[in-house]
């Protein structure tokens, strides 16, 4: 039991780190059903951007520069990948925009930052903590406490301040909003640089318990990709869930069973999601008249 609940406690924060990532595709989605499949690569350039500030700055006060970071690297993900795609309404444009964007992303990292991963130093003790004989790193737990906080302090956006209510309407319906005079292209652009930032910021939430590099957030952003899909594409509280049950899956396959296997549960999991419920866990069904 002391095993199981060791490998329940890995994999939340490990699910945790899927979920901040899938946030970011489900804001993107909401406000112009458009996702950015460089994510991953927007999730690399944020750890990378922090560990060249780190020596300078320190660990937080380096948070609020990546932050910064993030926000205007999606600006620059909507202008050049998805707006001229959507303008034209080329149904599949910005599929392969993003994902053009994403490999520029990762060979710009190489050149700059070399192809070998890097030790990204840690804000906090590296000995883990005992609770009830599950051994626990800190920053594990920051991961889990930044990743809501984070989500927290997005939802508080969009309930509070006057851009975040435009972003709500915009989700809710982009051609009604339109109508009332919010700026609906000026909303998509800050959903992207809020999405990029998102994931800059699990980048250097996540880069302390890893190692840091060029090919870091790849398959970090396909799983969490499909912790969006299982969850729900435009629920909040779905990719919370599919990210715990994902992780946690994942650390139980891989001790139980073997490591070579350990991405087979989360596969499993979504093939049979979009099976039974394809609009995912905590989705709606929009019925379309016409």
């Amino acid at each position: 039991m002391q095993i199981f609940l060791q490998l329940v406690a890995s994999g939340i924060a490990v699910g945790m780190i899927y979920a901040a990532i899938a946030f970011g595709y489900q804001l993107t989605f909401a406000t112009s059903k458009t996702l950015n499949f460089g994510q991953g690569e927007a999730l690399m350039l944020g750890a990378l951007f922090g560990l060249t500030l780190v020596p300078f700055t320190g660990y937080w006060l380096m948070l609020p520069l990546v932050l910064v970071f993030g926000f205007a690297l999606g600006a620059v993900v909507e202008r050049l990948g998805v707006r001229p795609a959507v303008k034209i309404k080329s149904e599949y444009g910005w599929i392969m925009a993003t994902i053009a964007l994403g490999i520029i992303f990762k060979n710009v990292a190489e050149n700059i930052w070399g192809r070998d991963d890097l030790k990204f130093p840690s804000p906090l003790p590296e000995t883990a903590m005992t609770f009830g004989g599950v051994r626990v790193l800190p920053m594990e737990l920051m991961i889990v406490a930044g990743a809501l906080l984070m989500m927290l302090a997005v939802e508080l956006f969009n309930r509070r301040s006057i851009w975040g209510k435009a972003v709500v309407a915009t989700s809710n319906d982009i051609d009604a909003a339109g109508l009332m005079g919010i700026n609906t292209r000026k909303v998509i652009t800050l959903s992207y640089s809020i999405s990029a930032m998102t994931a800059a910021f699990a980048g250097v939430l996540v880069a302390p318990v890893t190692l840091t590099g060029a090919t870091m957030g790849s398959v970090l952003a396909l799983k969490a990709f499909a912790v969006a899909i299982i969850g729900g594409l435009e629920s909040g509280l779905g990719v919370i869930v599919g990210g715990l049950i994902l992780g946690v899956a994942e650390t139980l396959t891989g001790f139980y069973i073997s490591t070579g296997y350990k991405d087979v549960p989360g596969l499993i999991l979504l093939l049979a999601v979009l099976a039974v419920r394809p609009v995912g866990l905590f989705g709606k069904a929009v019925i379309k008249k016409v």
